[in-house]
């Protein structure tokens, strides 16, 4: 008996044209409304560094300049030991950064690959320490960096945030999809933890590894209350702090130079987040699976 095709089955799929597909005209209004809130401030905040005091103080305000100037960094600079403030912001933004990767690793390779008494309950031990704001343990940080005698010191600035459960969490995530073949392949060929780890989880995970690095360098980068309380002299405060210096206490603001001192805060991170923005989506998605 012959089977005749139905037309359902006959007819070809069709695909819908590149014009049925477009963003309707609401959504890309949507869009631009969105864009326009977060790039209007920032484009604000960018030309008002470059502004002079005419052009700053003028009503109805300016947002095109009619002349550019470089007198408000040289002002910041003056006003404030930004160089020093710089220097302290590299030291424990770099440190602090290695120190929460290397930890994240090797925390989270225990966790995917290790079997331990209580892993399980350590695991949702390590979870609830999300749930807990970072100013509530900032009281405990300070006592215990006190009573180990590391007030204005690089130590008592890097050593309190070096864990951090979100980076175990994020790693772990990732490690549990890498394949599991690997591992075993290198464990028949006798590779120890340390070079598993080297050789072939790092390699592997670069992407997590940079994603977890790069939000642990924003974090310490922009640290601001911690540096403000464990620290009482100019030569070991870090450059949000460093901003607190631009501030008259009259209430009459140098808004060019502020402005330009905040540049010189921001713009470090961002070229580092533009750099490696990249991997952050890799990184994040490989996250998400499981094996």
């Amino acid at each position: 008996m012959t089977v005749m095709p139905t037309a359902a089955a006959t007819e070809p799929t069709r695909h819908k044209s590149p014009a049925s597909r477009r963003t309707p005209w609401w959504g890309v209004l949507g869009l631009v409304a969105t864009a326009l809130i977060f790039l209007v401030p920032i484009y604000l905040f960018v030309t008002t560094a470059f502004k002079t005091n005419e052009d700053i103080n003028s009503w109805p305000m300016r947002l095109i300049p009619q002349s550019l100037t470089l007198e408000n960094f040289v002002t910041a600079w003056e006003l404030a030991p930004f160089g020093q403030f710089l220097v302290n912001s590299v030291v424990v933004a770099a440190v602090g950064t290695v120190l929460k990767v290397v930890l994240a690793v090797f925390t989270a390779y225990a966790f995917a690959f290790l079997p331990f008494p209580g892993k399980r309950w350590l695991f949702v031990f390590m979870l609830g320490a999300l749930m807990v704001p970072g100013h509530v343990t900032l009281l405990v940080n300070y006592i215990t960096v006190g009573q180990l005698n590391l007030l204005n010191t690089y130590a008592g600035l890097i050593l309190p945030g070096v864990a951090s459960a979100f980076g175990t969490f994020l790693l772990h995530q990732f490690f549990r999809s890498l394949p599991y073949e690997v591992l075993e392949a290198a464990q028949i060929d006798g590779s120890g933890h340390l070079r598993t780890i080297w050789s072939f989880i790092v390699p592997m995970s670069r992407p997590a590894i940079i994603t977890v690095g790069l939000i642990a360098l924003i974090d310490e980068w922009n640290n601001f209350v911690w540096p403000l309380i464990v620290t009482n002299s100019v030569n070991m405060r870090t450059l949000p702090i460093g901003l607190l210096y631009l501030k008259e206490n009259d209430g009459i603001n140098d808004w060019g130079a502020l402005m330009a001192g905040t540049l010189f805060v921001v713009l470090p991170v961002t070229i580092v987040f533009l750099l490696a923005q990249r991997y952050i989506v890799a990184g994040l998605a490989g996250s998400a699976l499981r094996r």
